[in-house]
């Protein structure tokens, strides 16, 4: 999502230290060092292959990502090594030697295969001995044993990927952030770009920020309230309408994006798109 919305502001998309960046927007502190997500997953075992999925905030409390963490750190971690650290909902690997990581994260992978977006060759040899044992660490956790006999998935596994080391803080032209997320908040950050929070509705960022702004949507908005995400297009609408936007880009996360100009509004011959009209259809 954050490279789809540096596109549409026409900034460079970072091709490392993402991890780094989003421990930047959760401590407001740049880390100076290698840094890579942590970020615990599940990966069920099909017929002919795996599938991975994200464990997001809801999916798994701190105490339990405390816990695990804790356990990595003193059965795995090594100071001449790797440092296992957690930060609110959030997990982390300290590398005193990089080492090579996924470039996305599970929420992009979730509900699918994981073999095409792990690092491959050579170069990935020390990845893929961590990854192992760090699955063997976790495997009889007791935090896993309860969520076993709730009907839970099991956090069997770590998603290490956006490794690397934040970039230095330049002053760059960036429209102002109104966005919970730490990892908008980190680039945001190293361009000295305004950031606030989101407030639940649109008015209030425009109200702030009326030459553009850019605005990130929690994201238990859009995976598991509907009704909220329709109130938040329809504040959009009234908007446009109003004409206090000359123009709006939505971007979702399913990989759907809409560009709607002010003048849209005229085009009254033009009809609405099928894809938009199904109920069921939830961006």
């Amino acid at each position: 999502m954050l490279a789809g919305v540096l596109r549409a502001i026409s900034h460079s998309v970072p091709g490392q230290g993402l991890a780094a960046l989003r421990f930047w927007g959760q401590s407001g502190e740049r880390p100076g060092a290698w840094l890579a997500a942590a970020d615990p997953v599940h990966l069920e075992a099909r017929l002919d292959h795996l599938c991975l999925y994200a464990l997001r905030g809801d999916d798994i409390s701190r105490t339990d990502l405390r816990d695990l963490f804790d356990h990595l750190q003193k059965t795995l971690g090594d100071d001449e090594r790797y440092t296992f650290a957690r930060l609110g909902h959030f997990g982390y690997l300290h590398g005193h030697e990089p080492i090579a990581t996924a470039a996305v994260s599970p929420e992009v992978v979730d509900g699918r295969a994981p073999d095409e977006f792990m690092p491959a060759g050579d170069h990935a040899v020390t990845h893929d001995h961590l990854l192992g044992e760090t699955q063997m660490a976790l495997h009889d956790h007791e935090v896993n044993q309860r969520r076993s006999l709730c009907g839970r998935r099991s956090v069997n596994s770590i998603w290490f990927w956006g490794g690397g080391i934040a970039p230095e803080k330049d002053a760059l032209p960036i429209p102002p952030l109104f966005a919970h997320d730490p990892l908008f908040k980190g680039y945001w950050n190293s361009c000295t770009g305004l950031i606030d929070s989101w407030e639940g509705n649109f008015d209030d960022c425009l109200n702030k920020a009326a030459d553009g702004f850019v605005a990130v949507v929690p994201d238990e908005i859009d995976y598991a309230q509907p009704e909220a995400m329709a109130t938040c297009l329809e504040n959009l609408r009234v908007i446009l309408r109003r004409g206090d936007l000359r123009a709006l880009t939505l971007l979702f996360r399913d990989g759907l994006k809409i560009e709607v100009e002010k003048k849209d509004a005229f085009r009254f011959w033009r009809k609405v798109s099928p894809l938009l009209m199904e109920a069921g259809n939830n961006a």
